[in-house]
């Protein structure tokens, strides 16, 4: 596959040095004018704004709509239900929901333990019909919901690990192992029941690759029975979720679990939208997973090189080193925070709240597919603005990428637009002080503002498209055209 590399500016320096000045020798810094006499300047009218709604990109956002422990139990279909037209307004295309069908731990399980590839919460077993989420009827009009609204329901898949069946003896670890699933041992939808001879290891399998969960349930997916039951009988599970349920597309948890030809197979067989959670910070392990399998990857090399610019080295120029959707935008899930990032103690895997909405400022201007968190999104103070950010993304986020200019406390990127589309520029500092540079546009003798209400400093492109830009201390603003 070849990587189609978005202009990233080969030699930064020399191009920062030609492009980028400051109100005060490159600081950055407003310096105060020390004039004795002040003229008072003639009001200007405001300029007007774009209409964005008249800027479609193309691009649209995924909400992952759920967190850990989601509350209450057994009605989060039903708020799902209710709250998918609003997204569907606000630009949301895709919801990723979580694994949907019955856990060891019932009506506490958030599907990880899966058990049952087949209740939705229409069997009654491990203490519960409904499953964490609800009952199967209330998911089916979720999802018709959904469908009604053009937006598309991904489905968690866990493939790696089993949990909840019976004890049985197990010749090939001689003792006994919870590997028997049938209607009586956590199958009760008698749908590909397994046995010890379906894990690692077997008869036929001495390699055991290994899994931080649950180990002795560990799928072997070389084995023909098992490659059947998960994708390519018409009764297997990718069939079913895709042709009975209407699932859209796939999250595939911790493919480190499994070999990649597993999913590239799942999705010659059934196709759809599909990412990876492939838990690694290295953009090149992340490429080359994308190229083996040709599904779409979780760009954890964005979100480490965002904690690391915004929080731990308060550093900005992190923001320009390795990540997936430099090489491949169309396969790069962006995120600034997951369920399991979120109730993460270390704070190398979170982004503070504080840099939350610098962080969306930068995957919601930036290729890739930017993926908004339930929790961040339902949060009162931060949804106006995150409603905001995925406006500018679906209008005026399109055309090459530029760096102009960063620093450690400053990063300005300029989207070029494509045709009539004008497109962006992004401008994020960590510094405690307002900030303003002067940087090379496309736009040339027109009154600029900042779309997302950060700063209502209203520059005016010179004939050469030379402007000089602000940021609000420790935030961002994003600049295009007025009319």
């Amino acid at each position: 596959m070849k990587k189609n590399k978005y202009l990233f500016i080969g030699v930064l320096s020399v191009m920062l040095g030609l492009t980028a000045c400051s109100s005060d020798d490159d600081s950055g810094e407003i310096v105060d004018p020390t004039d004795d006499v002040v003229v008072e300047p003639t009001p200007e009218p405001d300029p007007e704004p774009l209409n964005l709604s008249e800027y479609d990109n193309g691009s649209r956002v995924m909400m992952q709509a759920f967190y850990w422990d989601v509350e209450p139990r057994f009605e989060w279909w039903t708020n799902l239900t209710e709250k998918v037209p609003g997204w569907a307004d606000a630009g949301i295309n895709r919801l990723w929901i979580p694994v949907a069908t019955k856990g060891q731990s019932g009506g506490y399980s958030m599907g990880y333990d899966v058990s049952d590839y087949y209740d939705f919460g229409n069997y009654e077993q491990h203490g519960t019909t409904e499953t964490r989420f609800g009952s199967r009827e209330e998911l089916e009009t979720f999802i018709s919901t959904a469908h009604d609204n053009d937006v598309e329901v991904i489905a968690d898949i866990v493939i790696n690990h089993n949990s909840g069946g019976g004890l049985q003896y197990n010749p090939y670890r001689d003792k006994d192992t919870y590997t028997l699933f049938d209607e009586e041992h956590g199958n009760a939808s008698g749908m590909f029941n397994r046995d010890y001879e379906d894990f690692y290891p077997n008869s036929v399998s001495n390699y055991d690759p290994g899994s931080l969960f649950y180990e002795e349930t560990n799928l072997d997916h070389n084995r023909e029975r098992v490659q059947n039951w998960l994708w390519k009988d018409e009764n297997s599970v990718a069939k079913y979720y895709k042709n009975v349920m209407g699932f859209d597309g796939w999250r595939f948890d911790y493919v480190l679990g499994f070999e990649p030809w597993v999913v590239k197979a799942w999705l010659d067989e059934v196709g759809g939208f599909s990412v990876a959670e492939l838990w690694d910070g290295r953009a090149s392990v992340l490429e080359d997973y994308v190229e083996e399998t040709g599904s779409g990857a979780f760009d954890f090399a964005a979100f480490y090189k965002l904690e690391e610019g915004l929080d731990r080295n308060e550093d900005l120029t992190k923001l320009t080193e390795a990540m997936l959707w430099q090489s491949y935008p169309e396969k790069a899930v962006t995120f600034t925070a997951n369920h399991d990032t979120e109730k993460d103690t270390n704070e190398d895997n979170n982004i503070m709240r504080s840099n939350k909405m610098k962080a969306y400022s930068f995957i919601l201007t930036h290729p890739g597919t930017p993926t908004v968190f339930y929790l961040d999104y339902e949060d009162e103070e931060f949804k106006e603005e995150i409603q905001n950010l995925i406006s500018i993304h679906n209008s005026l986020a399109t055309g090459e990428l530029e760096v102009l200019h960063v620093d450690n406390d400053e990063y300005v990127m300029k989207r070029s637009g494509t045709g009539t589309n004008p497109g962006l520029i992004l401008y994020i500092s960590i510094s405690n002080s307002t900030k303003r540079r002067t940087v090379s546009s496309n736009w040339n003798n027109v009154t600029l503002m900042d779309y997302s209400g950060n700063t209502t400093y209203n520059p005016t492109s010179d004939e050469n498209g030379m402007v000089q830009i602000e940021a609000p201390a420790n935030g961002y603003a994003i600049y295009s055209i007025t009319k």
